[in-house]
């Protein structure tokens, strides 16, 4: 995929994202944040770029772990 295109579907997804932040209704809110999810795991894993797979390593990495609680 060319980078003009990745380019194209991150900002896409971003603007799904901020769309389905300031949605008033729930449902599709959440529909548009899951396409924008969808959007940006589409073009980490068609690209085949290794700068933005380590990006998005590197941002899951620094997401908070949850801690376990026992059954």
């Amino acid at each position: 995929m060319p980078w003009w295109t990745s380019l194209l579907l991150f900002f896409l997804s971003l603007n799904l994202w901020l769309s389905g932040r300031k949605n008033p209704d729930e449902v599709i809110g959440l529909l548009e944040k899951m396409l924008a999810a969808l959007l940006v795991v589409v073009v980490l894993l068609d690209s085949r770029n290794v700068v933005l797979e380590s990006l998005a390593l590197l941002a899951v990495l620094q997401l908070p772990a949850l801690p376990r609680r026992p059954f």
